[in-house]
């Protein structure tokens, strides 16, 4: 689908009706499809040719739906995310093991980002959370055009919105063990000690 003829509304709408797109992030290209949709993040991990218990990154738009994965946390962590958010950075959160078990996939945890990127997480509050992973096949380098992804992809993927090109480094990656944080994969945000 040309991207040039979608506006913010087609967006929502396709994500909303289970479809997968390429959207640009404040970090990278991504693949993103609605985390109610169980078929369309299926799809992901079969065009993306990834391991199926390893979980995806979901993105947010605001601490508040963290409510939806009936997440809570300590003040401590509270604190630590009001800080790092909206940011560049993933973290792991404690899930409900019965919840959602297609996207922690037995892991019992969610990794969740508020991105850096105020109209991506305008498209969030209409949408819902969306999960997200680089635009490229497992072992490939993440893609940082549109025409890279489509390479990759072409009609597996029902929509792609074009930026230009993304240089950006990923996510950093911290998970919480209690009051801990601690730093699962470097990234685009250098965590003092």
């Amino acid at each position: 689908m040309d991207s040039k003829s979608l506006d913010n509304q087609k967006i929502v709408k396709l994500l909303r009706e289970g479809k997968i797109g390429i959207l640009p992030t404040d970090t990278i290209y991504g693949i993103h499809a609605s985390v109610f949709i169980p078929e369309a993040i299926e799809k992901i991990y079969k065009i993306k040719k990834r391991d199926n218990q390893k979980p995806f990154v979901i993105l947010i738009s605001s601490p508040l739906d963290l409510a939806i994965f009936k997440i809570s946390t300590s003040p401590k962590i509270k604190k630590f995310l009001n800080k790092v958010w909206p940011g560049k950075i993933s973290v792991i959160l404690p899930a409900k093991e019965n919840l959602f078990k297609y996207l922690h996939k037995g892991t019992k945890s969610l990794a969740i980002r508020i991105p850096d990127k105020p109209d991506l997480r305008k498209l969030l509050e209409k949408t819902g959370p969306l999960i997200s992973t680089s635009a490229n096949p497992e072992g490939k380098k993440p893609a940082t055009t549109v025409e890279e992804a489509e390479n990759y992809f072409g009609n597996n993927v029902d929509f792609y919105i074009n930026e230009g090109p993304l240089n950006g480094e990923p996510s950093t990656v911290v998970k919480v063990v209690g009051d801990k944080i601690r730093l699962i994969r470097k990234g685009a945000v250098k965590l003092k000690n």
